[in-house]
């Protein structure tokens, strides 16, 4: 590298560290028949907006299912940042240090693509970017579904059994409120963050103050690692997949340094 640092673009990084205790080994599970991690690597390949895909991993055998997916491995991460509690700032601040150390790049926004959240609706990476770039203020955006269950109609249970509001509302006793009268409330999914780079680096957070709100179909708004009952999903379950999540139909010869694809889809 000749040390003039590049910036600009967009990264998208897929974290899998493999030390779940959970579901073993999750990241590389067979999930409709073909690893978990490969649907995130798949949508960030997809995406016309992200520059490269990155797998940020302290696991070898991972790495290896990456880059046969099509993803980079430009390093392994530190076993530090791969506890069952390290959160994903250090881990984000530490895959930009090195591309920015090594390759001599400092992008400009980060895509985050959780292996653990691998149905995403059509088109979501490059929503995502292009939200973040129309609002010259925004930190941030998030996917988000409206939310099933109104929150300030949940409780908190204390030690002697009595229960209190999880949340302040400016009103009278929401709990006893019509829904209707509640302010809308949505759940963040998992699935799609999009969030500028400076962020991260130099204010030490993963979203920012002022977040924007990408708002997801709920049907293909999985928001947990999938259970498989067997080695891989149903067949029923590999035709919804493939057709509303962009099911990656097999590996790729190696990793792409571009995210584009040349291939079409209705789905990412």
């Amino acid at each position: 590298m000749d040390g003039v640092v590049k910036a600009g673009g967009v990264v998208a990084i897929v974290p899998a560290r493999g030390g779940s205790k959970s579901i073993p080994r999750k990241n590389v599970r067979p999930f409709g028949g073909v690893p978990l991690i490969a649907y995130s690597i798949e949508a960030g390949l997809r995406a016309r907006s992200v520059d490269r895909v990155i797998v940020s991993t302290d696991d070898a055998a991972i790495a290896a299912v990456a880059r046969r997916y099509g993803a980079d491995v430009p390093f392994l991460r530190p076993s530090g940042l791969a506890g069952d509690t390290t959160r994903d700032l250090p881990v984000f601040q530490h895959a930009l240090g090195w591309l920015e150390t090594h390759d001599d790049w400092r992008p400009d926004v980060v895509v985050q693509l959780r292996p653990t959240s691998p149905l995403r609706p059509p088109a979501c990476v490059d929503d995502a970017v292009a939200l973040l770039a129309s609002d010259r203020a925004a930190d941030s955006v998030r996917g988000v579904v409206l939310a099933s269950q109104n929150p300030f109609k949940m409780w908190r249970r204390q030690p002697d059994g009595a229960i209190t509001p999880l949340l302040d509302h400016n009103g009278p006793e929401p709990y006893n409120q019509p829904r209707q009268e509640l302010p809308v409330t949505y759940w963040q999914t998992g699935q799609i963050d999009a969030i500028r780079t400076a962020v991260i680096r130099e204010r030490d957070s993963m979203s920012g103050a002022r977040i924007l709100g990408l708002v997801l179909a709920p049907r293909t708004s999985a928001t947990s690692t999938p259970r498989p009952t067997g080695s891989a999903a149903s067949g029923r379950s590999r035709t919804w997949i493939g057709r509303s999540c962009g099911r990656p139909a097999a590996p790729r010869a190696g990793p792409h340094a571009s995210g584009s694809s040349s291939s079409t889809s209705t789905a990412c």
